[in-house]
Order: C-alpha cells, then sequence, then structure tokens
C-alpha cells in the first residue's frame, strides 16, 4: 500500500504503459526537480496535490512544458497506477521515493535534485545503505576481463562488501554472480526489463535470500534504450564507495561516459584495471585522475573499511549537504 506521498509522486512521474502515447507526459528527473522546488517553497508536500489545498497551486503554476493541465491529468491517472501496483506487487515489486527512510541518501547527497524522484525494485531493500565496489566493464569484454571482474566479486564478498554493478552480460553480470555465489550481496541498478529480471532463474535465489536488490529509475517493464543505459551509469557510481571499472573504450560506450562522468563530479574513487591498456580506453581514464587497479585485487580493501586512492578523495562522502532532508 503506497503512502499518499508515494502516490502523489508515481502519478507524476512514472511511465505506467510503454505502448500508449495518447496520455500525458511524466515529468522527467529534471522537471520533477523544478516542480519539488517549487512545492518546497510554497511549504507544500507532494501529497497536498491529491487534497484540496493543491488545487490553487495547479491552476497559478506557470511553466512552459509543466502545464497546469499536464499536472492535472498525471494527477487524473490514478485508476492506471491502481492497476499497475497490483501486477508489480504480484512480481514482488516495490518502489520508493525519495522521502523514503530506505531510499539511498547517496543519492540525495551525491545527486541532490538530480536524484530519481521514484525508485523500483525487488529484494532486500536494506541493501542499498550498505557500502559497496562498483565493478563496471563493457559489454564486449575478453574472457580475461570477465574473470578479474568476478575476482573483484568475490574479494568483496570476502571483506563484507556489496557488489554494485548494471546486471548486464559480460563483467556486470560476473562480478555480481561471483559474489553471490560466495555467499556475498549485491545490487544491480537496471536500465529495462526490472520485472523479468525479478523472476529470472539466474536471480531468483539470491532475491529469495535476501543477498540481492535489483533496482531501476524506469518503469519496470521499460525496454532497452541506448538513453537509459547510459544515465542508469551515474546511480551505480553513487551507490557505490568506489568503483573499478574493468574494461572500457575510450570516447565511446556507457562504460567510458559513467567513468568520465564520475571523475569530473569526484563521487567515488575510480581503480583502473591495466588489462591490454594499449587497445582500450582505460589508460586514458587513468591519464584523467583514476587509479591503475593492484594487481592484487585484495588490497583494495582494508579490514572493514573500503580503501581509496590517496590522490583521489570522494568529494561527496562527508559533505554536509541540506539536501540529505530533501523530499521527495
Amino acid at each position: 500500500m503506497l503512502t499518499r506521498q508515494a502516490e502523489s509522486v508515481a502519478l507524476l512521474t512514472a511511465v505506467l504503459s510503454e505502448r500508449s502515447t495518447d496520455g500525458p507526459k511524466p515529468l522527467s528527473i529534471g522537471e520533477w526537480a523544478k516542480f519539488a522546488q517549487l512545492l518546497q517553497s510554497h511549504r507544500m508536500q507532494p501529497s497536498d496535490l491529491l487534497e484540496r489545498d493543491g488545487e490553487q497551486l495547479v491552476c497559478d503554476w506557470q511553466h512552459r512544458s509543466i502545464t497546469a493541465d499536464r499536472v492535472r491529468r498525471l494527477l487524473g491517472r490514478g485508476t492506471a497506477l491502481a492497476l499497475c501496483l497490483e501486477r508489480w506487487e504480484r512480481a514482488g515489486l516495490w518502489l520508493l521515493v525519495r522521502s523514503d527512510a530506505d531510499y539511498p541518501r547517496q543519492f540525495k547527497r551525491r545527486l541532490e535534485w538530480q536524484s530519481p524522484p521514484l525508485l523500483f525494485g525487488c529484494g532486500n531493500r536494506s541493501l542499498l545503505a550498505k557500502r559497496g565496489l562498483a565493478v563496471v566493464g563493457s559489454r564486449r569484454a575478453s574472457e580475461g576481463d570477465v574473470e578479474v571482474a568476478a575476482t573483484l566479486g568475490r574479494a568483496a564478498a570476502a571483506n563484507g562488501h556489496m557488489v554494485v554493478s548494471g546486471g548486464a552480460r559480460g563483467v556486470d553480470e560476473s562480478a555480481m554472480l561471483a559474489s553471490l555465489d560466495v555467499e556475498g550481496t549485491a545490487v544491480g541498478v537496471l536500465a529495462s526489463g526490472l520485472q523479468r529480471a525479478s523472476m529470472s532463474r539466474k536471480w531468483r535465489g539470491a532475491l529469495e535470500r535476501g543477498d540481492l536488490a535489483l533496482i531501476s529509475p524506469f518503469a519496470p517493464t521499460a525496454r532497452f534504450h541506448v538513453g537509459n543505459a547510459m544515465g542508469r551509469n551515474r546511480y551505480i557510481y553513487c551507490l557505490a564507495s568506489v568503483a573499478a571499472v574493468v574494461a572500457s573504450e575510450e570516447g565511446a560506450g556507457g562504460t567510458w561516459n559513467g567513468a568520465v562522468e564520475n571523475l569530473k563530479h569526484g563521487w567515488v574513487p575510480l581503480w583502473v584495471h591495466r588489462g591490454n591498456a594499449a587497445s582500450s580506453g582505460n589508460a586514458a581514464l587513468v591519464e584523467r585522475g583514476g587509479r591503475w587497479l593492484p594487481d592484487e585485487v585484495t588490497s583494495l580493501f582494508n579490514g572493514y573499511e573500503l580503501a581509496s586512492p590517496a590522490s583521489a578523495p570522494d568529494a561527496a562522502v562527508g559533505r554536509q549537504s541540506s539536501q540529505l532532508a530533501m523530499w521527495p
């Protein structure tokens, strides 16, 4: 059962039908950030929009793309949302909004108003608060690179840290499954197909044991889209404490773009696997501020803390941001 707060956010931001083109377009993350700040400036909560108190605000709201009519039509999708919630619940899915206690604090601290207003997920949501190692890499990684990812996954598990990755074939999947195979934990940030993945035999056992959570800022039935795949990479980094790039292609692909964005914003320290550095983007990532992954990957871990390169401090961790208390 959704709270009124979560219901209002879902009505305004969730894609409830992948096929329909007739209904109003849900607010994007950027649009929601603007609208949420408007609500906050009026000392209002999203749930107020479902009451009479919110009617006047909607009438007075002036914006080129977020029109009053669009907001009203989105809020009028109650029946469609109820049907979706029923389907999602049968599939074992849950959703979180930014005001929920289980919503990742790292997202709000590092992304502030650009953190996704709504997260869909399945599995153990408490894992979203754990320290973790992000392991990422190109889908076209070599067999050797895939084995490096598995080694990182096992090392993370042995040191009590979860693996954060994207759930894609190759590096992502290898790191996650390797951790789960040795009783570790993992979080997969998916760009598409969350509902399908929640029923996959590959993940089902770990989901039932509570060793895995799969999350997505996109609708559970969303199909693969390059833009979504590129956009979700920032969430992998922001959910982790430190990251390791196993294989990348300079100037191309989600792995490269995600790593460069992380280095630009300083979300988490970045380690880079040497691999075949001459023919990949890995060397270029080191030139941009990453550090070579040590040959003995277990040296990444130091007791109960994740070691980080001294020259690449996590600029976001420890920052006192007013957005920590931000809703929704």
